[in-house]
C-alpha cells in the first residue's frame, strides 16, 4: 500500500465498525501542488482515508483473506476544509452486505466538526490479488493500538 493514509486504527468492532486517526502534516506530498500558498487536503483523499480504514475493518473481520476495494460511494460531503496541523478523527460502520459486498457509513471529523461524511460500498477480493494477507497482517500490527 504506497499511500497508507490511516496513521493509526483506536477502535475495531470485528465486521461492525472501527475508528482511526489521520495525522495531517505540512510534509504531505500533495500540499506541494493543492495549494501551496494556501494548503487544503484534497477532499478526495479525505474519502480515501475512511476507504482504507473501511478496508482495514474488512481485512480483520476476513482474516486478512480478502481485501476491499471501493466500488461506488452513494454520497459524500465534505462540510469543512483540512489543513496542516489537522487531526482528523475517522469512524466507519458497517451498515449492511448486498452480493457479497460490504456496505459502510464513515465520517471523518476534527475538533468536534464534522469535515466530511458518506456512504460508500466496498467490493471484496482474493487478498492475494493485491497484497498478500501476510503483509496485511504486518501493517495492520503497526497501526493498530495495543497491537504488539
Amino acid at each position: 500500500m504506497r499511500f497508507l493514509l490511516v496513521d493509526r486504527i483506536t477502535e475495531i468492532e470485528k465486521g461492525k465498525r472501527a475508528a482511526g486517526i489521520k495525522n495531517v502534516t505540512l510534509s504531505e506530498d500533495f500540499f506541494a501542488f493543492h495549494f501551496p500558498e494556501h494548503p487544503i487536503m484534497p477532499g478526495a483523499l479525505i474519502a480515501e482515508c475512511l476507504v482504507q480504514l473501511a478496508d482495514w475493518t474488512v481485512r480483520d473481520n476476513e482474516d486478512f483473506e480478502f481485501v476491499a476495494v471501493a466500488s461506488g460511494f452513494e454520497t459524500i460531503k465534505f462540510h469543512n476544509l483540512v489543513r496542516p496541523g489537522d487531526q482528523l478523527h475517522l469512524e466507519v460502520e458497517v451498515t449492511g452486505r448486498e452480493n457479497g459486498d460490504y456496505l459502510f457509513r464513515g465520517e471523518a471529523r476534527c475538533g468536534g466538526r464534522v469535515m466530511a461524511a458518506g456512504r460508500f460500498t466496498m467490493s471484496v477480493h482474493p487478498a492475494g490479488d493485491l497484497q498478500p494477507a501476510e503483509e496485511g497482517r504486518r501493517l495492520y500490527k503497526m497501526i493498530r493500538c495495543g497491537e504488539a
